[in-house]
């Protein structure tokens, strides 16, 4: 599977959201400060990686690649339904825990968006896309 360390940190990052937000939710002593630290950490984090995302992607439009906002993170570039699969289920999975921590935790809500970043990374490193077509204005015949 291309990109597998993508599909992987995705995951891994997801899991650590999970692991210490949800009993910091449930108010387990002393893991409030650090699941902050997480969240923040994680977040931050996804800047990185939607900054690495946006900058491939860019460099690969400038190639010739039909990038547009929708098929990079939408379709994923046309990626494998089993790539597919772990990325949006990643998102979910991120996405349902930040939901459910939310009111105890309000900081969590900013983690999806490295799932989301992690998708985005993914379709524009090993994504499919079509041609650009060509939209240079020509000038009118006269």
């Amino acid at each position: 599977m291309f990109g597998r360390a993508i599909v992987v940190w995705s995951w891994v990052t997801t899991a650590v959201f999970a692991v210490v937000a949800i009993p910091a939710a449930l108010g387990v002593d002393g893991l409030s400060g650090p699941a902050l630290a997480v969240e923040l950490g994680l977040f931050t984090f996804s800047l990185v990686i939607w900054g690495w995302a946006f900058a491939t992607a860019v460099v690969r439009s400038a190639q010739g690649d039909d990038i547009v906002v929708g098929n990079l993170f939408g379709s994923v570039g046309g990626a494998p339904s089993a790539v597919r699969w772990h990325l949006f289920g990643s998102l979910t999975v991120c996405v349902l825990v930040a939901a459910g921590t939310a009111v105890a935790d309000p900081f969590g809500v900013l983690v999806p968006m490295l799932p989301l970043g992690f998708i985005g990374l993914w379709a524009a490193r090993h994504g499919d896309f079509p041609a650009r077509a060509d939209t240079r204005r020509r000038a009118p015949r006269t």
